[in-house]
């Protein structure tokens, strides 16, 4: 059997030398670099078969160094034509990804350093520095200084964190509703707690449910209407609440949304808060997608009637020019939050910790360890300042309102759900629904196969509807009226084969 040789210094040094990096490193950064000059010129759906990568790379493992020349031209050949083309300036699907200059350079401060800020100690200024961007951002929102850290070093108050997603936020904010409950109810009433949202909250909140051990028969998802504009009603709310009560279940968790991912509504924060408030349900309001928005002072009243929430999230690497993955997330009681979520291993024990005045944010997450996401979000609101991010959101929202009017100009076409934001949901008409409804499916393969863009679709109160979203750093008007002609010719070219089609 062969034996383990030892790596000399020499050797050793070579995995990580820094005239090597900065060498290696121009090169990938001149590769990203052309990759962005012409992603333009790439179908933005990629049009692979599946397990095309499997028949082009080798099928077993290399066992001798590569250079980083030859690894890029196959990331080049292999790897680009399989990918969708998420930052292209003609995708209009799902909700976008920013990225920046500032967002791409904290990322690799993120990476370069490379650390794992569970706690305090494991790098100070990791923790400090999330919890100033965390007020920074909730200065920006105006949120109620009960979300913000206690200026006096108190042990409980409010606080933010850093997480990869909405998803994970979501979750935890779950455990510490549920266990603040079942503290006072006793442990084994868990199959009486019930959560609540609308048949348009993310599925994220029913996946979380699932998770946390929440029966699926006590998940409430209340439908919506073309007439209420697609909120969550609490009139409705207030009535599965009380009648769950009256069947001896126990409501514990309310979901609002700021920016639905179907159609971009906007559930009524002041009316849902008081209703979570009458029953003692915890009321968390996801603006995963529009939050960012909400910076601006024209949006800011979509948060009217936050002071009742518990939590608050929303996702920077949507809309913010912050790239993937930045997710804040906002508690005004930390103490409950920390409490259903930490651990005190003795290996991970420190005086610092011991004198309850740091933040540990290993209790703030799921995982233990996590990535240095707060310099990201530093370089981000230090190089652009509010006033530029600003300028962004209104830039996106302005294209919206032009790509509305193209579709109420066309007598082919309707807009299917109130414009909100920078999403507009939109229609090929016919006769009847089901018509209808295939109709625009055909219209949605059609337009995607061109490789000219990416749409979405949705479906809201039994009504398919197609979903152009914008938001990529680079779309700019000519790029919507580019992606409306795509979208007029191939209608015309649908409607002219509808008979054999339909």
């Amino acid at each position: 059997m062969a034996t383990p040789t030892s790596i000399d210094a020499k050797e050793s040094a070579r995995l990580l030398d820094s005239q090597e990096f900065c060498q290696q490193a121009h090169r990938v950064v001149d590769f990203i670099a052309d990759y962005y000059k012409h992603i333009e010129e790439y179908p933005v759906l990629s049009p692979v078969e599946p397990g095309y990568l499997r028949r082009q790379l080798p099928e077993t493992f290399p066992t001798s160094p590569e250079s980083i020349e030859k690894i890029l031209l196959d990331v080049n050949n292999s790897i680009i034509p399989g990918l969708t083309h998420w930052q292209s300036p003609n995708f209009f699907a799902y909700f976008q990804t920013n990225a920046s200059t500032a967002g791409f350079l904290g990322e690799m401060l993120c990476g370069g350093f490379n650390i794992v800020c569970f706690n305090w100690v494991s790098s100070p200024a990791a923790t400090e520095l999330e919890a100033i961007v965390m007020d920074w951002m909730a200065q920006m929102l105006k949120l109620p200084p009960a979300f913000m850290f206690p200026t006096n070093n108190a042990s409980h108050g409010g606080g933010g964190v850093l997480h990869g997603s909405t998803c994970e936020a979501i979750v935890c904010t779950l455990v510490a509703a549920r266990d603040k409950v079942l503290s006072k109810v006793g442990f084994d009433n868990i199959t009486k707690l019930v959560v609540y949202g609308s048949d348009q909250t993310h599925s994220t909140l029913e996946k979380g449910a699932r998770i946390v051990g929440i029966s699926p028969q006590n998940f409430r998802s209340l439908p919506t209407s073309t007439a209420t504009g697609y909120r969550l009603q609490p009139l409705a709310v207030q009535a599965a609440m009380a009648d769950d009560i009256a069947k001896g279940l126990i409501p514990f968790y309310l979901c609002a949304t700021i920016g639905t991912t179907g159609v971009g509504a906007v559930d009524p924060l002041e009316d849902l808060g008081l209703v979570a408030k009458r029953y003692g349900a915890w009321l968390h309001v996801d603006a995963a997608y529009a939050g960012s928005a909400l910076i601006c002072p024209e949006f800011r009243h979509h948060l009217d009637g936050v002071e009742h929430a518990s939590s608050v999230s929303m996702n920077l690497h949507k809309w913010f020019l912050t790239n993937m993955d930045c997710c804040c997330l906002w508690i005004k009681d930390t103490t409950t939050f920390v409490s259903a979520l930490s651990t005190n291993p003795e290996y991970l024990r420190n005086s610092a910790t011991e004198c309850k005045k740091v933040i540990d944010y290993k209790d703030w997450q799921i995982a233990l360890s996590r990535r240095f996401r707060s310099i990201k979000l530093w370089l981000v609101l230090r190089a652009y300042g509010v006033d530029k991010l600003r300028e962004h959101i209104r830039s996106d929202v302005m294209l919206a309102m032009v790509f509305e009017k193209l579709v109420m100009a066309d007598a082919r076409f309707e807009v299917a759900a109130p414009r909100r934001f920078a999403m507009v949901c939109f229609r090929l008409g016919a006769n009847g629904e089901h018509d209808q409804s295939m109709l625009n499916r055909k219209l949605l393969e059609a337009v995607n196969s061109t490789g000219k863009l990416y749409i979405t679709h949705t479906v809201a109160a039994g009504v398919y509807m197609l979903r152009f979203a914008i938001g990529a750093t680079l779309t700019e008007e000519r790029h919507v009226r580019a992606a409306w002609t795509v979208i007029q010719e191939e209608a015309r070219l649908l409607l002219t084969q509808r008979p054999q089609l339909l």
